[in-house]
């Protein structure tokens, strides 16, 4: 779950958030993003679902401003151990995921997560 501080702003439409990260060792990265459940951004999701990645984790939200909140996770499994990325499939798919969002005005950096928050 991203932790917004308000929904009174987007940063594109329909997405309050966006965070691209991964859990060490950080080879495969997966894509969580807060939207605005009335406004959904269809395109951005199409695009993802485009690219392989399934989405594997929604729950709604009122937040605590009263703006509804939709929590949506994306994984995409890669040919690696486990299902993990690759180094080769880990550039491609940075790359495919920065044009998505560079396409709505959003940067990306993606980032691998602490211990404590990969496995909370």
């Amino acid at each position: 779950m991203l932790f917004l501080k308000s929904t009174s702003v987007t940063r594109a439409p329909g997405i309050y958030d966006v965070d691209i990260a991964a859990k060490p060792p950080g080879k495969t990265f997966g894509v969580f993003i807060a939207t605005d459940p009335d406004n959904p951004p269809r395109e951005v999701l199409a695009a993802l679902a485009g690219l392989g990645f399934q989405n594997t984790y929604r729950q709604s939200y009122t937040h605590k401003d009263r703006g509804k909140v939709l929590d949506l996770h994306f994984q995409k499994d890669g040919t690696d151990l486990f299902k993990g990325w690759k180094t080769e499939e880990c550039e491609a798919n940075l790359r495919a995921l920065e044009e998505i969002f560079r396409s709505i005005g959003i940067a990306i950096t993606p980032r691998v997560m602490s211990l404590a928050e990969a496995y909370a």
